[in-house]
């Protein structure tokens, strides 16, 4: 069959028709510091997205995301205010050109044409740009699905989001994508990645500021309250801190019987030869032994100024290597490939249709040992974390980070109805909290069964009429 015809001969054509874009401020319980930002607090954006069928019926459907600066734009000429109406600026120029779409199309094809466009507009940084065309997907998906009366992992799988047609990539074949998007099942439960941030503590002796909330605060607490066995480890380029902060870690971590680990470079690194030293120094010591052997992948240690100018060598040789903020476009993954790595990041905020080709991409390309891996932005508790924890489940990811609910307590600035909805529809993703609803966390794992309601993974909608119009 060509390429270009496919499922774009069967799935559903909408038209997006109504799009208000909404935020509330969230406030952390504990500053997040990775790479050379730290993070206090942030808007979260939230869009009500109306879409119409072709016989002229209608339903809303919805997203939310953190506008979180300094990751999309690592820019220190800009301040995280301005870093934040970058990503307000990418949500009013896609929904502008969402509504200027008149002929109902796929909503895979509606979420191209708009990434495409909003990244014409606004030149310069595809990232930042595709943080407005990815939450707009979400939503309309979201109201496609409610439309239809399925679910998110129902519309996927059969390949009613039109994964085909002439907006695929030229690498991609129609056939080969329904073949595997036919195949993909979601898990009821997945492990949760715990991040260790910069400046988190340790122990329970290095807390200088209790917040005294219920939750944990440091690596020790959060184990014995979570039970994680995965986590991923910040560095900040400074081998030697680095190298005294990763030996405080791995005494606690080497409690337990068994845990894997990764770690984020986050652009940190201004060359490989400092990196290099990093691992070579790890090695050398005796009480690196257990958390080095646990690394799975190192990701993005260089600035993505010089990623993809920058091979990895001997160090490609030594660990599996990860592009995240590097990964901005269709060709990104392979010309990294070509420098050494192996793996990708997912994340809701790049776009949902952009995991999905990653993934059709991975198990049909026939190249070995390429791998996905869930990243978080995060994911406040509510319609961000639990879309984003399908799409990896469905993806068959075995673990993802996660590190909203750390920083976070729970849906903080949410109205107590909306929480209560949320909690009544997901009894499995929450547990009660003392102020609402709180991820949970039970021997390191996320139940997630829940998220096969109809709609793209939630069963109730927040109260928008509580939030503010986005600034």
């Amino acid at each position: 069959m060509d390429r270009n015809i496919g499922a774009s001969l069967t799935a559903p054509r909408i038209r997006i028709v109504e799009i208000d874009t909404f935020e509330r401020d969230t406030r952390l319980r504990l500053p997040f510091r990775f790479g050379a930002a730290t993070l206090e607090k942030a808007p979260q954006a939230f869009l009500r997205v109306r879409v119409e069928d072709e016989k002229g019926k209608t339903a809303v459907g919805a997203a939310a995301e953190m506008m979180v600066p300094k990751w999309f734009d690592k820019n220190p000429a800009f301040t995280p205010a301005q870093n934040v109406d970058q990503l307000r600026g990418s949500i009013r120029v896609a929904a502008a050109a969402s509504l200027e779409a008149s002929a109902p199309t796929t909503l895979f094809a509606a979420a191209r044409v708009n990434e495409m466009e909003t990244v014409r507009r606004l030149p310069g940084n595809p990232l930042a740009a595709g943080f407005g065309p990815s939450l707009i997907a979400r939503a309309a998906l979201d109201a496609y699905c409610r439309l239809a009366g399925i679910s998110f992992f129902d519309a996927v799988r059969g390949n009613l989001v039109g994964i085909g047609g002439s907006m695929l990539p030229g690498d991609i074949g129609a056939d080969a994508a329904s073949a595997t998007l036919a195949g993909l099942r979601p898990a009821g439960s997945i492990s949760a990645r715990h991040t260790i941030g910069l400046l988190d503590p340790i122990t329970e002796r290095d807390i200088v500021h209790p917040v005294d909330d219920g939750l944990p605060q440091s690596l020790e607490a959060v184990i014995a309250r979570y039970g994680n066995h995965w986590f991923k480890i910040k560095l900040s380029g400074e081998v030697d801190a680095d190298l005294d902060r990763l030996a405080r870690i791995a005494a606690v971590l080497d409690h337990l019987p068994d845990y894997r680990v990764t770690v984020d470079g986050n652009e940190q690194f201004a060359a490989a030869e400092p990196l290099a030293d990093l691992l070579a120094r790890m090695a050398a010591m005796p009480r690196l032994a257990r958390l080095r052997a646990a690394i799975a992948f190192i990701e993005q240690p260089f600035s993505r100024a010089i990623t993809m100018q920058t091979p990895l060598r001997a160090l490609a040789a030594e660990l599996p290597f990860l592009i995240d903020e590097s990964d901005d476009g269709d060709a990104a993954f392979a010309h990294a490939r070509e420098l050494g790595y192996t793996g990708v990041s997912s994340k809701t905020c790049k776009g949902v249709y952009r995991s999905l080709l990653k993934a059709i991409r991975i198990r049909t390309t026939g190249v070995p040992n390429l791998f996905l891996s869930g990243e978080d932005l995060t994911c406040q508790a509510g319609l961000a974390v639990q879309q984003d924890l399908a799409l990896v489940s469905l993806l068959g990811l075995s673990h993802v980070e996660r590190n909203g609910h750390h920083y976070v307590a729970g849906m903080q600035g949410a109205p107590q109805a909306e929480m209560a909805r949320f909690a009544a529809a997901h009894p499995d993703i929450y547990e009660r909290g003392a102020e609402g609803p709180l991820l949970s966390i039970r021997d390191g794992r996320i139940a997630i069964g829940s998220l096969g309601a109809i709609g793209y993974a939630s069963g109730a909608l927040p109260d928008f009429e509580a939030m503010e119009p986005l600034s």
